[in-house]
């Protein structure tokens, strides 16, 4: 949350967003919309914009002056790759400039990360699976490459062995799809949709390159089921993983020490007795570690579950997004509110969060918002 924002007329600070969405051929979007939430009201406002081929992930320096968009094309200066684009981020007007941008080592990036240190940008390109660091330097402009990672091995089954009957998610599984990339303690950890597996790696921070770990990889826990997002417990010890294709989590125990996951359970993300098509997308884990909350497209719902004191998932309801195809599902820094990022209905639905329950509750508003993929918020 900003401090020293606007406040809204029943008292309460106002929060500060951003929501990238994609332009263009790839949708109705306008670029990266600035955004205020009045949180006694609940009130949404789209403040101003700025431009880009299809930002459709937003990073974050760790200390909020700088961020980071994937641009998620294929053909960026004349050769076949995205890009990325750095900005000067200002604290109280959330306003953002930018700097430069750079080839993302790959084509289509959909995922970008900043390393803790805070000189390296990770980024995930879909389209060919390669994984790229970028440096970041003083000023916070992007330098080119300074390592480039083409996971070898096999791809997954066509279809989800653990999917709903009657489901047919059958993509993907053409090649390596690096979906994201994030830092697990002294580890970096990358989904690969394509091979059905989750690449872990550490980062030589001096030389700006990604070592595999070992080992460099576990599978997913059933054929086909195309790894998407993740996220750790709070606690840092349980990593969950939404499988797109199968409409699955995955609880896996994390050991920070080695890098190595040992896994607990796989539950549907979907209501009991669900018959059909549907994809997973994103997950958010609460401040406290009690609830997740895993978004459903085709369904377009959003998966509640309790986090019970071990880490495994109980399933306690599904609510409707108010909206078409929910991409990114995100908790305000606070707690009290979530985001789902509608890309088909051109939306983003807002809902307050209750501390004891971890039910949702719509709050009636709209954010209307062409394409949006994703919800950021300064740290």
């Amino acid at each position: 949350m900003l401090s020293g924002g606007p406040t809204d007329k029943k008292g309460g600070e106002a929060m500060l967003f951003h929501v990238c969405s994609y332009t263009g051929a790839s949708g109705n979007g306008e670029g990266i919309t600035l955004c205020r939430l009045e949180p006694e009201s609940g009130r949404l406002e789209a403040l101003s914009s700025v431009a880009g081929p299809s930002p459709s992930w937003l990073a974050f320096a760790p200390d909020g002056r700088h961020a980071y968009a994937v641009n998620e094309i294929d053909d960026f200066g004349g050769a076949a790759q995205g890009a990325c684009t750095a900005y000067r981020a200002d604290r109280g007007s959330g306003a953002l400039t930018a700097l430069n941008t750079v080839g993302s080592g790959g084509t289509i990036p959909c995922h970008a990360s900043v390393h803790p240190g805070g000189r390296h940008l990770l980024v995930a390109n879909y389209g060919d699976g390669r994984l790229a660091v970028l440096p970041i330097a003083a000023d916070g402009s992007l330098g080119a490459a300074t390592d480039i990672r083409a996971p070898a091995g096999p791809v997954g089954a066509d279809r989800a062995e653990a999917g709903p009957p009657g489901s047919f998610a059958i993509s993907g599984h053409d090649g390596p799809h690096a979906h994201i990339i994030e830092t697990a303690g002294r580890f970096v950890l990358s989904t690969d949709l394509g091979q059905d597996r989750i690449h872990v790696w550490t980062l030589d921070e001096a030389a700006g390159v990604l070592r595999p770990a070992d080992p460099p990889f576990f599978p997913t826990a059933s054929a086909g089921a195309g790894p998407r997002h993740l996220a750790l417990h709070p606690n840092g010890r349980v990593l969950y993983t939404t499988y797109e294709e199968a409409s699955q989590l995955a609880v896996h125990d994390w050991d920070p020490a080695t890098g190595r996951a040992a896994f607990r359970q796989q539950v549907g993300s979907l209501p009991p007795g669900f018959a059909g098509s549907s994809f997973a997308s994103a997950l958010a884990v609460s401040r406290d570690g009690r609830f997740l909350y895993s978004g459903n497209r085709l369904h377009n719902s959003i998966a509640i579950f309790a986090i019970e004191p071990g880490g495994t998932l109980r399933w306690l309801d599904a609510e409707w997004t108010r909206g078409d195809y929910p991409n990114h599902v995100a908790l305000d820094p606070t707690g009290r509110f979530l985001f789902a990022c509608n890309r088909r209905s051109d939306n983003v639905t807002l809902f307050r969060v209750d501390a004891e329950s971890g039910r949702l509750a719509f709050t009636g508003r709209y954010l209307p918002i062409g394409s949006p993929n994703m919800v950021a918020f300064l740290p």
